[in-house]
């Protein structure tokens, strides 16, 4: 099949008629493999146009069909757990059309979005929710006496995150009508997810089986030593044949694992956990990139891609950088660490689930017994940090800056507190793009400059990155440096390490009247505002400690104070330097520059970055704005948004 081939409104005959999940219960439940097979085929040509998420989907196709086919959706809520695999979700519910916008300004979001469909019933992005969300649905439908069946749909990788066991724990104590869903992609379907194993999936999901259970529990529990040799039996059985001991205990029917691109046991099994009270666990095994030979052999590489060709799978390259880009920060950050192993044992790193989004490839291949993947463990992965610092190791938790957010209070009680030697580096700060504001590391700044005894850092160039891990490695507490997604201003780096001073900005450019404070990120364009502006412009290096002499010292020839940061101007690095000027009893015009009080929505890191006025640009009309305007002091950017 060529390229031109895929487009042939024959090609999805059947896909085109569905607009909605009613139209896929209009369906004869043999044409439902026709289904999976277009849609199938649709979601390659899709993504391999726009990019997005590719293998997860692939791995979903027939389960979404057939949760949409038992499931009277929307009416009955399927909660999907991150969203990677909802793309076939979100084209047989009404935006097949729309999929060519797919993670683009103003288009669609790569993930369910309660804004975007009302059959997204719960936002996503980050991991392990779906149950705890399902739950509280499940609860409020009890609670206001509808009938509506919930489903929370969640991966094996999601299922390491401590989150989806507490909902579990929760749901089996409370007895809730919930069908929790184990989407496990990776086993592969071997000969024991087959015929047997479906065979039991439908004959203990159906009601024979539940009525037979249910009436042994009223018999048997008036003969107490008799029912629980009953319930061991029961155990036994089910154990020799199903993995679902540990799912039974916290209160779950457990079924399955079942062949998830079998669509006939598909139907089947949740037509019949569909009549059953109580909660249930449905086991199903898929395989990660499904129907296309690219993304099975590869699945990690396919799990987000860039357009390639559908026929290949060859990954289209981006657009030529500019001949002075560098590697990116991770790739920084990569090299960095395995030299600092090589000269440091104590040196061990530590992820959860990111060793390829943080550049721990290389590290975990050369230092394989100092490396440590914790699943999505963000908690777990920072105290762990802890207890390896408190006994002599040197751990380096390299995280993204959205997902620190979910390891908050490990990182004050177990690290800061403690004043442990932990280093944070942490990748996609800022504004991420595509992705939107689930994955985007606006905070970091704001949160982690409050917590005592922490030492943080933003690199404005690829080479102060590297010293600046150095110089935080070389600490005895806490410290962190945030980086952006992407490349650099294309700086050499040095292969040789040498520590920076605390809490020490560096004037790049001398200028009067008005001063740029820039951290990180925004240092090359106000570097190219300042030249424009005739304005002192400063490499902060530090948001904690800030650099409290050097600020002291501009004040002495400049009228103008102006911040500028690729974070949340809301206890920002900016509002430190307000601070700074405070505790010195200094008034002075100050404009804070950064990412308003609001959540960017997804576009290009470049659109994401103009429509917070953080681009040179942007930085010049702000200033020129702020100084037409002689207001003393902006709370937020001056740009209309």
């Amino acid at each position: 099949m060529t390229h031109s081939d895929t487009t042939k409104p024959s090609t999805f005959a059947l896909l085109e008629k569905v607009n909605s999940p009613d139209d896929v219960r209009c369906l004869d439940k043999t044409q439902l493999q026709n289904l999976a097979d277009e849609l199938r085929r649709f979601l390659i040509q899709s993504v391999s146009q726009t990019g997005g998420h590719l293998a997860a989907g692939l791995g979903t196709v027939e389960l979404t069909i057939a949760l949409h086919f038992v499931f009277d959706t929307p009416v009955d809520r399927l909660v999907w757990d991150v969203g990677h695999q909802s793309y076939p979700h979100k084209i047989i519910t009404g935006r097949r059309q729309q999929m060519a916008t797919m993670r683009q300004k103003d288009g669609l979001k790569g993930f369910p979005s309660r804004s975007e469909s009302p059959y997204d019933t719960f936002g996503v992005g980050h991991s392990s929710t779906s149950i705890s969300a399902a739950l509280g649905m499940a609860i409020a439908a009890k609670q206001e006496g509808k009938q509506r069946k919930v489903v929370a749909i969640i991966g094996d990788g999601a299922m390491t995150a401590g989150m989806a066991f507490e909902a579990l724990n929760h749901a089996g104590v409370l007895d809730s009508n919930l069908l929790v869903i184990l989407n496990d992609n990776d086993m592969s379907i071997s000969p024991n997810v087959g015929g047997l194993s479906n065979y039991l999936a439908k004959m203990l999901s159906g009601k024979l089986y539940s009525s037979v259970r249910e009436g042994s529990k009223k018999v048997l529990g008036k003969m107490p030593s008799v029912w629980a040799l009953a319930q061991r039996a029961e155990e036994h059985v089910k154990g020799m044949v199903i993995p679902g001991t540990l799912f039974e205990e916290l209160g779950f029917n457990y079924i399955g694992p079942i062949d998830g691109h079998d669509l006939d046991t598909l139907v089947t099994t949740l037509q019949n956990l569909k009549s059953l009270d109580g909660p249930q666990f449905l086991h199903v095994v898929t395989k990660k990139g499904k129907g296309f030979a690219p993304a099975e052999d590869n699945p990690c590489i396919y799990h987000g891609v860039s357009s390639f060709d559908p026929d290949t799978g060859q990954m289209h390259s981006a657009s030529t950088p500019p001949k002075t880009a560098g590697p990116t920060y991770t790739q920084v950050f990569s090299a960095w660490i395995c030299d600092m192993a090589t000269k440091d044992s104590r040196l061990v790193g530590i992820t959860p689930a990111m060793r390829e989004g943080s550049g721990l490839v290389k590290f975990s291949e050369h230092f394989p017994d100092r490396y440590f993947d914790v699943g999505i463990a963000e908690q777990h992965s920072v105290t762990l940090a802890a207890g390896m610092a408190c006994e002599g190791l040197k751990p380096v938790v390299a995280i993204y800056s959205t997902f620190l957010q979910r390891a908050y209070d490990q990182f004050i009680h177990d690290v800061a507190i403690q004043n442990l030697p932990v280093l944070f580096a942490i990748d996609r700060a800022g504004l991420v793009g595509p992705d939107g504001p689930t994955h985007a590391g606006s905070f970091d700044f704001s949160y982690l400059r409050c917590i005592p005894n922490i030492v943080i850092m933003a690199p404005a160039d690829e080479n102060e990155c590297r010293q600046m891990l150095y110089t935080g490695f070389q600490l005895d507490g806490p410290s962190a440096i945030r980086y952006p997604r992407g490349t650099g201003p294309g700086v050499l780096v040095n292969a040789t390490m040498q520590a920076l001073p605390i809490g020490k900005g560096e004037p790049i450019i001398e200028g009067k009247e008005i001063a740029l404070l820039a951290f990180g990120s925004m240092v090359q364009p106000a570097i190219e505002a300042g030249q424009q502006l005739g304005a002192t412009v400063i490499n902060m290096r530090y948001v904690k400690p800030i650099d409290e002499d050097l600020i002291l010292k501009l004040l002495a020839n400049h009228k103008y104070i102006v911040t500028v940061e690729e974070n949340a101007i809301q206890g920002g690095a900016g509002s430190a330097v307000n601070e700074c000027l405070m505790a010195h009893n200094i008034i002075v015009t100050t404009l804070n520059l950064g990412i308003p009080d609001q959540f960017i929505e997804q576009g290009s890191r470049e659109e994401c970055l103009a429509a917070c006025g953080l681009t040179t640009e942007g930085i010049i009309q702000a200033v020129k704005h702020f100084l037409a305007s002689k207001t003393c002091y902006q709370p937020q950017n001056t740009l209309a948004f």
